[in-house]
């Protein structure tokens, strides 16, 4: 029995957005200093508020208990830009 002959695909030259997408995306370089500042910088207002006299006047007296609140706001705006790290 006779075989057929096997068709060849054309060979479609790469568009600029399959080379565009080709290329590894990675970090911006503000990425890691950022996330790790917020997050450090979250710890460090926490436990200064509570190692702190309440007549010094750290961090900022006037919130009092909410100092707690912006130290984990900072943690936490650390730990969103988490999601973004590749």
């Amino acid at each position: 029995m006779p075989e057929s002959k096997s068709r060849k695909k054309k060979v479609v030259p790469a568009g600029p957005a399959e080379t565009a997408s080709a290329k590894p995306q990675g970090n911006p370089r503000w990425l890691v200093p950022t996330m790790l500042g917020l997050m450090l910088a979250g710890l460090a207002w926490i436990v200064t508020y509570y190692l702190t006299a309440p007549g010094m006047g750290l961090p900022i007296p006037a919130l009092g208990g909410w100092n707690l609140a912006v130290g984990f706001v900072l943690i936490i705006a650390g730990f969103g830009l988490t999601t973004r790290w590749r």
